[in-house]
């Protein structure tokens, strides 16, 4: 995607963004099923999407992202099960670098559209990304 793809049609009124400490569990209850609130994190950045609730609304197509840090299914651009499950959607180390780059297309997107609310604070360690894994067994 090019930078302009970024950038929604119209402009968005974001507020200066805060890297407030959130914990999984707590992301976990902005689902909109038990609070309004609708947070999604992606590579440990807490966006709420709560304004959107035609696409992340309980129900909706999106929803399946919401609650979690969901890096593994976007970079994935999945809707799966086994990519959004909250045990191991955070986990994008098995992403290769094509899915790298898709996720870090959704963070732009999310950045230039959703306030950013905090950061995941209980996120575990991630593995070694599997690109790096991938280069060291050509050498």
């Amino acid at each position: 995607m090019s930078g302009k793809r970024f950038m929604p049609k119209n402009p968005v009124k974001l507020d200066p963004p805060k890297d407030d400490p959130i914990t999984m569990a707590e992301l976990a209850k902005c689902d909109g099923e038990q609070s309004p609130t609708m947070y999604i994190a992606i590579k440990g950045t807490v966006f709420d999407v709560t304004p959107n609730q035609g696409a992340y609304g309980v129900g909706k197509g999106y929803h399946v992202f919401v609650g979690r840090d969901a890096s593994r299914a976007l970079g994935k651009s999945s809707l799966k099960k086994e990519d959004t499950d909250i045990k191991v959607s955070w986990d994008y180390s098995p992403l290769n670098v094509k899915q790298l780059k898709v996720l870090d297309d959704w963070f732009m997107y999310f950045k230039n559209r959703y306030n950013i609310v905090g950061k995941v604070s209980d996120l575990p360690e991630l593995p070694p990304l599997q690109i790096v894994n991938d280069l060291n067994s050509t050498i």
